[in-house]
């Protein structure tokens, strides 16, 4: 098998994407992740640019990365500066890393209308550039800045800054498609020209086309060893090539050996966690590693999957580190349910009637509001109540919320009392105060419910979202609230629906209590 190797440049180029900011332990925490993954470069970022990759620098020598290089970035010498003096080239140095990737002008434009010097004076900064470096360094790698547009303005030029970077010592030339608009044939003809020169050659692509990962593979095709991208495609503008989708496709579908088999099961694992670290809320449809990437709807396709998987999935779910997922709604059929009774453990043998009255009742719970994907908790709650016995761990007598406020220049008064029935028969009347409605009801539920069961004290809530459905009431339409809590274990969403949002907002408190218990303490008393 072909191998590629992988050069990260997430802790740089995906910095730069819009919203995308890491801290420096974040950025350790993420270089830490990605040698596990097993890349073989490790950009960190620009050294002398700013406090935080000098920072990051310093403490990265103390990783003890296994298979993994960290490299720092730069550019070529100035104008009218010697590679000794440059404060950049000075920078690099200083960085102490075993290799350095060196950015560099090759079209024409760029050259003219950018550095404002003439053609002739940039080659000689390439080779200074290059040649300084390169007797001080173990690698020295060149990105070959807007490579495919210059190779299409003036080829014979673009070609000439390749071939200055390898005779003054490049060990690597990057062909850069840094405004991301080339297409994959243009691709093809330019990486088997640089290729010819008879060096290694790189592929460092832009999303703004949405082909960087297209062009990736097709630079690998046309004889690149060298794939640059950041994870979850992060980057300036449309982003870069997404690593979390090239990786698979070329170790999976290309055969070209990127990491070993159990590195790449890590990779739904890293792409959550730069999604987290850089607070940017997960593309669910993200090929491979995206919670949606194998979730089946229709109750065709669930049928299908369920005898054999491949007839809808094009690779096994864990083999990127992700899992296939059944949905429940509107859309569903008999398969869906069985499916995810099987998954809850609810034996659904002999029990068509019952199967199909559940179905009924989630089309019209459905129907009139109520989502289920993102609230399976409630969803397992309802096969519950359908297929086993109509159980519950408390019953509720009454609540009642008050919202009070005196002056324009004082805060709402949120106050909640709640009355239950618990499992042995005793009443228990709590009340509470809170920032708001809801959470003044949620912490009276909670004193209430505590006396009878503790382990709900572990129950955090860590999402709430409210939608409306409809705009012909106005105020007074209908709310969905989906509600994410989670424990020490694991994570559940539960869902509510009505014209009040503070009932809404119960339905779904409740579910996510008692699902705890279902989870802690199983079928509970009736």
């Amino acid at each position: 098998m072909k191998r590629v190797e992988i050069y990260d440049t997430t802790l740089r180029d995906g910095t730069q994407g819009e919203g995308v900011s890491l801290t420096v332990d974040d950025k350790l925490t993420i270089a830490g992740k990605l040698d596990e993954v097993g890349v073989r470069y490790i950009e960190g970022g620009w050294p002398g640019s700013n406090p935080r990759d000098a920072a990051f620098f310093e403490r990265a020598r103390g990783l003890g990365l296994k298979n993994a290089v960290v490299t720092a970035f730069g550019s070529t010498m100035r104008p009218k500066s010697t590679p000794s003096k440059d404060a950049n080239l000075k920078a690099l140095l200083a960085a102490e890393t075993p290799v350095v990737t060196i950015v560099a002008k090759t079209w024409d434009f760029t050259v003219r209308e950018d550095l404002r010097i003439s053609l002739k004076a940039n080659l000689d900064l390439i080779e200074k550039t290059f040649r300084y470096l390169s007797r001080r360094r173990d690698k020295v790698i060149l990105d070959a800045e807007h490579f495919f547009d210059g190779f299409l303005a003036n080829r014979e030029y673009a070609l000439e800054c390749l071939s200055v970077a390898a005779e003054a010592g490049a060990s690597l030339l990057c062909l850069c498609d840094t405004r991301g608009g080339a297409l994959p044939a243009q691709i093809t003809e330019a990486v088997e020209a640089a290729a010819a020169l008879g060096i290694e050659v790189g592929i460092h692509c832009h999303n703004d086309g949405g082909l960087a990962v297209a062009n990736s593979l097709q630079a690998v095709e046309a004889g690149a060893t060298h794939v640059q991208g950041t994870i979850n495609g992060f980057g300036e503008r449309c982003g870069n090539t997404d690593l979390c989708t090239v990786v698979p496709n070329l170790q999976l579908k290309m055969g070209r050996r990127c990491v070993t088999a159990a590195q790449l099961k890590k990779l739904g694992e890293l792409s959550r966690l730069a999604y987290e670290l850089a607070n940017v809320e997960p593309d669910r449809q993200q090929p491979y590693v995206g919670r949606s990437a194998f979730a089946h709807k229709g109750g065709l396709h669930v049928s299908a999957v369920r005898k054999n998987r491949d007839t809808y999935e094009h690779v096994d779910s864990s083999l990127v580190g992700n899992e296939q997922r059944v949905l429940v709604s509107d859309l569903s059929g008999r398969s869906n349910v069985e499916y995810k009774a099987q998954q809850f453990g609810i034996d659904v043998d002999g029990r068509a009637d019952e199967l199909q009255s559940l179905l009924s009742e989630l089309k019209e719970l459905e129907n009139v509001g109520f989502q289920f994907e993102g609230a399976e908790a409630s969803f397992e709650l309802l096969m519950h109540k359908n297929l086993r016995s109509n159980v519950r761990f408390f019953r509720l007598i009454g609540f009642r919320v008050i919202d009070e406020k005196r002056r324009d220049d004082e805060p709402t008064a949120s106050e909640a009392t709640v009355m239950i029935e618990g499992p042995d028969g005793r009443i228990e009347h709590t009340a509470a105060t809170g920032n708001g409605p809801v959470n003044a009801l949620d912490l009276a539920l909670r004193k209430a419910l505590s006396k009878f069961f503790p382990e709900i004290d572990d129950v955090h809530l860590h999402d709430y979202k409210v939608r409306v459905l409809s705009d012909h009431g106005e105020t007074g339409s209908l709310v969905r609230v989906l509600i994410e809590s989670g424990d020490s274990n694991g994570r559940w969403g539960t869902v509510g629906v009505s014209h009040n949002i503070v009932e809404a907002s119960w339905q779904a408190l409740v579910d996510s209590l008692v699902y705890k218990l279902y989870k802690t303490r199983g079928t509970a008393q009736s």
